[in-house]
């Protein structure tokens, strides 16, 4: 995915940093306020509509500070007309809620964009922890 496709990459990747840095905003300016957004995170269960978006990247952006980009890596991406998705791992070091030891974090994310009146949006981000393989038994809630 380029910045010359349209996609909004290079900003999308800063807004990453700025919420290891405790500013959700970047990632707001990138949100759709439609509706149907969604945005599930590994701090909560899912937000679906552009009030809880936001006020679920707020809290995110609580748990971060201190942080710098150790980078991106790309595992998928497709562009339609209308719809785009990237799957990437992002790679960050911060300090993470309380902690005062600034400690790597990798997060595995789904991002699909949308293109509204011709501005790529997002529509839906999926981040989670999971960067490695793990047990059969690790889905199990206990």
């Amino acid at each position: 995915m380029t910045e010359e496709q349209g996609l909004p990459l290079e900003e999308y990747h800063r807004a990453g940093h700025e919420i290891t840095n405790g500013n959700p905003e970047v990632y707001k300016t990138l949100y759709s306020r439609r509706d149907d957004v969604t945005l599930a995170n590994p701090f909560g269960p899912p937000a679906r509509g552009w009030r809880e978006v936001s006020a679920t990247l707020d809290r995110a952006a609580e748990n971060f500070r201190n942080g710098e980009v150790v980078g991106f890596e790309n595992v998928s991406t497709v562009i339609t007309p209308e719809l785009a998705y990237t799957l990437e791992v992002e790679r960050y070091r911060a300090r993470v809620g309380g902690a005062a030891e600034i400690v790597p974090v990798a997060v595995r994310v789904t991002t699909v964009f949308r293109n509204e009146d011709g501005v790529w949006k997002v529509t839906h981000r999926h981040a989670d922890p999971i960067t490695k393989p793990r047990p059969p038994e690790s889905v199990l809630q206990t």
